[in-house]
């Protein structure tokens, strides 16, 4: 069986739709679905079944499945061995991150080891919503809730803290929050509810279930930017709103969220060299950052220059 057939084949099956498939393999729709048919034809057999939700595996294909990612994962070990020159290490790492975490975390500091290795390739994916290790979409994932099944390999990367934020211009308009009643009263900023991708992210519901936003992002960049010119207040993770100059937190003692983030890899991937080396980066960075992470502002952090 062509291995470069078995990657459509993955792709396939992965994102279950021949535009999404296209796109990870840097090919065309009509591509994917020529290969397709060429290994079907191959195979004598029928790999997926069109459903109204997209492309489903049939029997067969997913009889297949296992034996497409152990070949997948064979692949990655010899990309890995003559990839690289006297132990440098090379080759793809794709991050699958949420967007805060990804841009406010990793993107300033994320050139400490691309200019360690400069010939590994990294895709950081910083979006609301996480590409799943499991279907191999990333290699790496960091989620706020550990998977609860599939085979993957998943640890608590660290605990973050998230708070109660405002602008002084908001509180000089609306009048100072004394307590979470007070809250009842000024314009809170948050996610828009049938967006929301985990429920780790319903914040306001564990401070006051009357509490509605009414101002709503699926962004929580976009949340920050709100709150920071004087819309509103709002929940942010403290590494967020730590750093941003003119915000305040308010009702610390009150309003003090904690959530984890959980570091997945799939189970094949995990002994890859440099995918080894990308998660001892990322312990070693986050380590370093865990005053901010868990809200602790008597220290004062600053992005890498």
């Amino acid at each position: 069986m062509d291995w470069d057939d078995v990657r459509y084949f993955l792709a396939l099956a992965r994102t279950h739709r021949l535009g999404p498939a296209a796109k990870l393999l840097g090919q065309d729709a009509t591509t994917v679905s020529r290969r397709l048919q060429r290994l079907e034809r191959r195979l004598q057999t029928t790999l997926f079944e069109q459903t109204v939700a997209g492309y489903a595996l049939t029997e067969r294909g997913a009889a297949l499945l296992d034996h497409a990612e152990t070949m997948e994962a064979s692949a990655l070990g010899i990309q890995e061995v003559v990839g690289t020159d006297a132990g440098v290490l090379a080759g793809p790492i794709r991050l699958s991150v949420s967007e805060g975490f990804g841009s406010r975390i990793l993107a300033p500091r994320l050139a400490s080891f691309t200019n360690q290795h400069p010939r590994i390739a990294v895709d950081l994916i910083a979006s609301t919503g996480f590409l799943n290790p499991s279907r191999r979409e990333a290699d790496i994932a960091v989620m706020l809730a550990r998977p609860k099944s599939g085979p993957l390999v998943a640890r608590k990367l660290t605990d973050y803290h998230l708070g109660l934020y405002a602008h002084p211009d908001h509180l000089a308009r609306t009048g100072p929050i004394a307590t979470t009643a007070d809250l009842m009263r000024h314009r809170l900023i948050g996610y828009v509810p049938d967006m929301i991708y985990a429920p780790e992210l319903r914040y306001l519901a564990e401070i006051d279930g009357r509490l509605d936003a009414s101002i709503r992002s699926s962004s929580i960049v976009a949340q920050a930017e709100l709150i920071a010119a004087g819309a509103g207040c709002g929940i942010l993770p403290c590494f967020i709103g730590d750093q941003m100059p003119g915000l305040m937190r308010v009702l610390p003692e009150a309003v003090d969220i904690q959530r984890s983030f959980w570091l997945v890899v799939h189970r094949d991937v995990r002994r890859i060299a440099r995918i080894d080396r990308f998660i001892s980066w990322l312990d070693v960075t986050i380590g370093e950052l865990k005053p901010l992470m868990l809200g602790d502002t008597s220290r004062s952090f600053a992005a890498p220059e």
